[in-house]
């Protein structure tokens, strides 16, 4: 018994001498039933020096690059935590941060998130929340599946979506500001890397995306990321993550993911779940990590659902949420005392963070009743009295009732009185800049990865050597024209549906936008501009390989501009397929429903291309009008038959000769005007142009923008608005 009590006392609070072991359950009983007992007084956290008396003393170098600040001292609590009461593995190289972050506190008083539903009243997800976080420190956002953390976390980052209304008040540094841009970081639960790109290589071309500069004036910062997040064995490997590329480990990739965040050197870091889908030894180098990080100086908020006994004696306070309901704010040793006071005393050799969530995870009724059947048909388990909501309600209200709820609202008092340093606006990237970037990093990534051109490339040669065998020895006389008509057909129709083979790199560009863009790294003109002009090589490559094939095989008019029309409308035709491939991914955002729609899109563009039936006698509602216009397969295999037939005659019988025009007018609608095919050119490249322009308004309007005004902050609402 002494042995189990000393292994205990490691994060056990001294004071909570009210979960004796005589009191305790034993460790191996699953639930726990609330232990009559008289309530102690709770450990009380120590309260933050106000501003006059800190601390933070920001200094900003010329350049308006570095940031030094001199930051609060480890508070009481985390001292006791690091000397023995909680197991704290050391800070990893301390002496590598030298360069310091002015962090910044943020506070917020009855905050309340609601969601719009189906009903005319929406329903609450975080509810009268209030709490604090202080420079220097770690504040952890606890609780169970679907209990608010993310959204609550959201909140105070200022990046709810248009679906939720927010109540209450947030301060940063004393002041109902937003946080400008660069003053803080955010790190979402699934981030989108680039797996061909070496993890120093993906930091330069974020910290070159967010920050203003040339590339070398960029070295020291994505320097300073890859220290601050532990990764100098591993920044010339390459991140990987494909099933062809084996790179980084999660723990890894979730760091990197941290990194793109630090280039900025931000006051105040978000993070949702930094341990998400991460071992115990991970996830232990993790929160270290980022114990070194916030020791710089920076402001950390996280979410997390669970954590062992090691990771939980490295946080600094903790808000511990439950459907939405705040059960404590406040130190972690104070969270201990608090669940002895309230009845619920964490019992021996158990983690505190597993003690928490199973005494208010509403999901283990379930499993209570479960196992009740199960201990009526065997008799093996002990009987379960304890109702989870229950426990919920008796823990709520003595939080309320003590004085730790009491020392939170005075906290917030302090760090609202009076204001602090203001955050201001760090210098963005140019857009000429950004589209530079962006052209570069696609143009590597493309020529790295086979599954985005070099796959595609050959396909269409292949298809095209297929075609091409197919339709040889034609030759040029009369009876050649439908099989010559039927080829290109073929030719312009099937290499258009191969596009299909893009689906999963535009979905992939079209994730890493959409991260980048929500905190604000680039937007839909750039990016779709870097994206047009790096695949412009790798179009032009695969148009002139298949129209060469395609075009000498076939036994076409052997003429220099003649091939040169062919290449060129063969390219827009691509440049065009691009386009709408773009477009159905950004709508869909979802393999199955992209390839199926592109497939259909392509068979009704198909059908109505005058080859099947000619243009003229379409059907005028539907098929004519408007989808024969819409389909570009129609002016390319115009323009191209125009190309081959506009100028040439045909001898019919030994006297008689019909021109070209006239050879192909019952079997495809063609011009008799020699620039005809040059307009069918034209009106490709503008559909190409066109299809860009629906993408940047689809981006635009179903994307949202956190750059844009949002009225994050509503202060001294009635309750009667969101009852």
């Amino acid at each position: 018994m002494d042995e189990i009590q000393s292994q205990s006392d490691h994060y056990r609070s001294p004071s909570s001498s009210v979960s004796s072991p005589a009191n305790r359950l034993p460790s191996s009983n699953f639930f726990y039933s609330r232990k009559p007992g008289a309530l102690r007084q709770p450990i009380s956290f120590e309260d933050s020096p106000v501003w006059d008396e800190t601390d933070i003393e920001v200094k900003v170098d010329e350049g308006g690059d570095s940031i030094n600040a001199a930051t609060t001292p480890p508070s009481p609590s985390l001292s006791k935590i690091n000397s023995g009461s909680l197991p704290s593995p050391s800070l990893i190289e301390r002496e590598v941060v030298t360069r310091k972050i002015a962090g910044a506190s943020i506070a917020w008083k009855d905050l309340t998130v609601t969601i719009k539903g189906k009903r005319k009243y929406s329903d609450k997800v975080v509810k009268s929340s209030h709490g604090y976080a202080l420079p220097g420190t770690m504040t952890v956002i606890m609780g169970p599946a679907k209990s608010g953390k993310s959204t609550l976390l959201r909140a105070l980052a200022g990046r709810l979506p248009d679906s939720t209304r927010m109540y209450g008040e947030v301060f940063v540094n004393g002041t109902r500001r937003h946080m400008p841009y660069g003053s803080y970081g955010y790190v979402d639960r699934e981030t989108t890397l680039i797996g061909s790109l070496s993890v120093r290589e993906f930091l330069y071309y974020s910290a070159l995306l967010q920050l203003p500069g040339f590339f070398c004036q960029r070295r020291s910062v994505v320097e300073d990321a890859i220290d601050a997040m532990s990764l100098g064995d591993y920044a010339n490997k390459l991140i990987g993550g494909n099933c062809y590329m084996r790179g980084l480990r999660s723990g890894e990739r979730r760091r990197v993911s941290i990194a793109r965040e630090l280039v900025m050197r931000p006051h105040i870091l978000f993070i949702d779940e930094p341990l998400y889908h991460l071992d115990s030894v991970s996830a232990l180098l993790m929160m270290v990590t980022l114990k070194k990080l916030a020791t710089s100086g920076c402001t950390l908020i996280f979410t997390i659902c669970q954590s062992s006994t090691e990771v939980f004696g490295l946080f600094d306070r903790i808000c511990l949420l439950s459907n939405g309901k705040t059960l404590f704010f406040g130190e972690t040793l104070a969270c201990l005392q608090h669940f002895s006071n309230a009845g619920f005393p964490c019992p021996i050799m158990q983690s505190p963070s597993d003690h928490f969530l199973r005494a208010i995870n509403t999901e283990f009724d379930r499993i209570i009743v479960m196992c009740k059947s199960w201990q009526d048909n065997h008799g093996d388990l002990s009987s379960v009295s304890m109702d989870t909501a229950i426990a919920i309600r008796t823990i709520e209200t003595t939080y309320r009732s003590s004085a730790d709820a009491a020392a939170v609202e005075s906290m917030i008092v302090k760090l609202t009185e009076k204001e602090g340093p203001s955050l201001k606006r760090k210098g963005m990237a140019g857009n000429a800049t950004q589209v530079a970037v962006l052209t570069w990093r696609s143009l590597l990534i493309m020529s790295r990865e086979w599954k985005y051109y070099w796959l595609r490339l050959i396909l269409y040669v292949f298809l095209a050597l297929c075609i091409g065998t197919v339709f040889s020895g034609l030759g040029h006389s009369l009876f050649s024209v439908m099989r010559r008509v039927a080829a290109i057909f073929v030719f312009v129709s099937f290499t258009s549906l191969l596009g299909v083979a893009g689906v999963p790199s535009q979905l992939k560009e079209i994730k890493i936008y959409t991260y980048e863009e929500s905190n604000q790294h680039s937007g839909a003109f750039v990016f779709l501009l870097g994206q047009l002009f790096a695949s412009i090589p790798f179009l032009f490559l695969i148009s002139i390989s298949s129209s060469l094939v395609f075009y000498f095989l076939i036994g076409l008019r052997d003429e220099f501009s003649l091939l040169m029309y062919f290449v060129l409308n063969f390219f827009a035709c691509l440049l065009v397929n691009e386009g709408l491939l773009l477009l159905v991914a950004s709508i869909c955002q979802n393999i199955f429903w992209s390839i199926l729609s592109f497939v259909s899109i392509h068979v009704i563009m198909m059908l109505s291309a005058g080859f099947f039936r000619i243009r003229s006698a379409l059907p005028r509602p539907a098929w004519m009008y408007p989808i024969s216009y819409i389909a570009f397969h129609t002016y390319s295999i115009q323009g191209l038959l125009e190309n081959e037939y506009i100028g040439t005659s045909f001898a019919v019988g030994q006297v008689r000769t019909i021109s070209g025009y006239e050879a192909l007018g019952n079997v495809y609608d063609i011009s008799d005007d020699s620039n005809s095919k040059w307009k069918n050119l034209l009106v490709l490249f503008v559909m190409a142009v066109a299809y860009k322009v629906v993408i940047f308004i689809l981006l635009k309007c179903c994307i949202r923008k956190n750059h844009s005004v949002h009225k994050l902050f509503r202060c001294n609402q009635n309750r009667k608005d969101y009852k």
